[in-house]
């Protein structure tokens, strides 16, 4: 590969629309609607708009888990945001998420509806609503918290740090790489140092520190995304390893991962979901087989 002049940049920064990259279209550098575009609308209380990414995973992930343990309120319609193709940038997706990012959710069940944006924030709501997955004692709770809050400052190192240097970058940047790298493996061990004293994250108990861990490191330690498991030397992180495919073997986690996905195996795709019977004939993948 040519090597690149060096970066001089300039004295006001414009964008270049011609600059390269998977995201080149629909990154931007200003926010609202591109165009009207009204959202659909389905039967159930809740009404999530994803894709499945890991943070669109997140929130299937918890709602699949409170309908597991009986809770009817959760049931929800889950509708594809295809945001390759700009879906985020619709009005009506806007009026959701002012900052066109997925998840978005709104909950119907009131006298108004309640929007809720950004996956921390979607967890959150809905463990409260529901009582579940959140610790009640104080300073279990607040240990919940603070991972929660450490994935949600964390992932953007990992995802738009070194997933984007690593493998999505038109150029490879040295620089670029070895700073998230170096990045990535010090959360990594982070979790593992962690994690050989505690079942979870929170303790002895599941909670949404995990759900909201598990797709990007949990799944990262696993190989299954950004090809770089040997690059990171993930299989060194033994702790991590077996609370990935403790949670990775939950029936809620591969009902979860399979909603709004539109690649890997059919087995493991679920365009939309508008109800449990939308399972029929899929199995999923188990993560750890």
């Amino acid at each position: 590969m040519e090597e690149q002049p060096p970066y001089e940049p300039p004295e006001v920064w414009v964008a270049d629309e011609e600059n390269g990259g998977k995201f080149a279209k629909t990154n931007r550098p200003v926010a609202g609607p591109t165009h009207e575009e009204d959202l659909p609308t389905g039967d159930h209380p809740l009404q999530l708009y994803s894709l499945g990414t890991p943070n669109g995973v997140k929130v299937t992930i918890m709602l699949e888990e409170l309908l597991g343990l009986g809770h009817a309120g959760a049931e929800y319609d889950a509708h594809i945001i295809r945001i390759g193709d700009g879906d985020q940038f619709g009005s009506g997706f806007v009026g959701v998420n002012p900052n066109s990012k997925i998840p978005a959710m709104i909950d119907r069940s009131g006298a108004e509806p309640v929007r809720i944006f950004e996956s921390g924030s979607i967890l959150l709501y809905l463990a409260e609503k529901f009582g579940a997955f959140i610790p009640t004692d104080v300073k279990a709770k607040t240990e919940c918290m603070s991972w929660l809050f450490w994935l949600t400052g964390s992932a953007p190192y990992l995802g738009g740090g070194f997933g984007h240097f690593y493998h999505y970058a038109p150029v490879k940047i040295k620089y670029a790489v070895d700073r998230f790298a170096m990045e990535t493996k010090r959360q990594l061990d982070v979790l593992d140092r962690h994690l050989a004293d505690h079942a979870y994250l929170a303790g002895d108990e599941y909670s949404i520190a995990d759900i909201a861990t598990w797709p990007w490191y949990g799944v990262l330690a696993l190989g299954r995304i950004y090809d770089a498991a040997a690059f990171l030397d993930v299989q060194s992180y033994h702790h991590v390893q077996r609370w990935t495919l403790d949670i990775g073997s939950r029936e809620a986690v591969i009902r979860g991962r399979m909603i709004n996905r539109t690649s890997g195996e059919p087995e493991e795709q679920m365009e939309e979901r508008h109800g449990s019977g939308d399972y029929l004939g899929k199995t999923g993948v188990r993560i750890n087989s």
